[in-house]
Formats: structure tokens, sequence, C-alpha cells
């Protein structure tokens, strides 16, 4: 159990990076017919004329449905003004927004929502991926889609680490491409990047357990959606991680790079003295000036 300063600490560290108001998009486009089935684009501010680098982004929030893509808007902004365009991706999450109490986890109307749809989940940010270059070149003109590079936060690091890692995907799956995606690289912030450690402790209260569909079908369903076991992909990859994260623990991220470095891979791993899960998102935060740094060491 965190102490009363360490888990302090988290909690301002999560307020400030709910703290931003949304930023709207420059143009939104869908990807399929559901709701969640869609992308915000953003132009870069420095130079909105010229071509620039992609930066696609895949929120986390545990694969619920109580946090969609706006609370991640800030930092798309951020990345946006320091001269990126940039990809917002939507998709289906688990659970019911709506219902009162159902998202609170504190004992309200209804339980805590299960994590992730399968296989919706899974269908949707292939999906995204697959029809992000047509998107990209009606919506955002002036990004340079040859330099793309795909980062996600939490539980959208997992979807960055698997959307990079499709075609090393078994063979029966249906997500599967034929070789590796037209990537730059990928950014991972504080991965759930391997589920068997991430159950032994809990994080997010046991939800990749619950994306998998539960006990029945975890195992079975691992090697077709838990990045640990799809390796390697040959694609650049750097996980950023703040040791002092509670939500998704250093040990995490670190066992992914060890079995990484085993498969013959080199996966960069930066880890932030002092700094939690949130900070990594929170365009106040020193943090986040790291990451858009080791963005742009893959994309320019």
């Amino acid at each position: 159990m965190p102490d009363d300063a360490a888990a302090a600490r988290a909690a301002a560290e999560e307020e400030s990076a709910f703290s931003h108001p949304p930023v709207d998009p420059d143009i939104t486009s869908a990807y399929g017919s559901h709701p969640d089935q869609v992308i915000d684009f953003y132009a870069p501010r420095t130079a909105p004329d010229s071509p620039a680098p992609l930066v696609v982004v895949l929120h986390g929030g545990a694969w619920r449905a109580r946090y969609d893509r706006r609370h991640i808007t800030p930092f798309a902004d951020f990345l946006a003004r320091r001269g990126f365009a940039v990809a917002n991706v939507e998709y289906r999450r688990g659970g019911d927004p709506l219902i009162p109490g159902q998202n609170t986890g504190d004992g309200g109307d209804a339980p805590t929502p299960p994590a992730g749809r399968w296989p919706d989940t899974f269908d949707d940010i292939a999906a995204a991926l697959d029809a992000l270059p047509a998107l990209v070149r009606e919506a955002l003109p002036q990004a340079d889609a040859r330099r793309t590079v795909l980062t996600g936060h939490s539980a959208g690091g997992h979807l960055a680490l698997w959307a990079a890692a499709r075609h090393v995907l078994p063979p029966d799956s249906p997500w599967r491409i034929d070789g590796p995606a037209p990537l730059r690289g990928v950014v991972a912030l504080a991965p759930i990047a391997d589920f068997e450690v991430a159950e032994k402790l809990d994080v997010c209260g046991n939800a990749s357990l619950q994306l998998l569909g539960g006990h029945d079908t975890f195992t079975d369903r691992r090697p077709y959606a838990d990045p640990v076991l799809l390796l390697p992909t040959g694609i650049a990859t750097t996980l950023v991680q703040g040791r002092t994260d509670l939500v998704v623990p250093q040990a995490v991220a670190e066992s992914y790079a060890d079995a990484a470095a085993k498969a013959g891979e080199v996966v960069g791993l930066t880890l932030l003295e002092d700094v939690g899960h949130f900070p990594l998102v929170d365009p106040a935060a020193d943090a986040c000036a790291v990451v858009a740094e080791e963005i742009a060491q893959l994309a320019w």
C-alpha cells in the first residue's frame, strides 16, 4: 500500500492532469458507423501549412467507458503546439458511461464497469489504423504520414504497442497484417505492457483480465492481445515511465523491456524520477515535455 504522502502526490498529479479544459479538434472523421469510431485531428500550430510529422494518440482509462478521448485533448493540443500533426483516436470501451454510479468505483448505484469490449476494442484500433492514411490525406493534408509515431498512455500505451505488433500476431488472428505498419516508432507512456505482471499487481482493478473476458478466456486470448507476447516487432519503441507511478507500476514496463531484450529487440526505457502516472500527459508537467522530445527523436 502506498504511504499517505505518495497517495497525496498521486492524487494531486491526477487532479492537475484533469484540470485542463478539453480542446476541440480542427476536424473529426469517422472510421466506422459506431459513435466511438472517430478520430479527432489537430493541425500543427507552429507552421500549419508545412509538412509535419503525424502523432497518433491512443488515450488510456483502463479501457473503460468513463474515460473517453476528451480527457487527453489538452495533450493532443500540446503536441500540436510543438509542431506535430495529431490524430486522437476514439474506440469502444467497456461499460456504459451514462449509468449513474457505474463509473465511480466507490459504492455508487452500480459496480465499476468492465474493462474493454472483446473483440470490439481491438477491432476498432485495427480499423482506425487501417483507415488512417486515407483520412489523414483528406482531413490533415499538412501531415507527413511517412513520419508517423504512435503514442498512447496507460491502456492506450498497451494499444499502441499492440497496434505496432499486428504483423506478429498469430496467423489466425483477424487483426494480423502482412508486414510491419509504416511507423517511425512507438512511444508508450506507462503502458499496461505485460498482462501477467499487471494482474499480479492488480493494475486498474484487474482491467487486463476483464479486457480478455475473464479467467476462462484470459490464457487463450493473451497471445492475441498481450504486447509482451508479441516480440520482436522490429519497430523502434520507447517506453516512458514514472518511477513513482501507483497506477501502472514501473515493474510492468520493466518486464516488457526485459522480454524485448530476450527476443533480440532493443526497446528504450526512460524512467522519470519523482513522476507518477498522469504527468506524462499533463501539459503543465515537465514530464510532458520529455514525452514530446521522445516523440520528436523518432519523428523528425
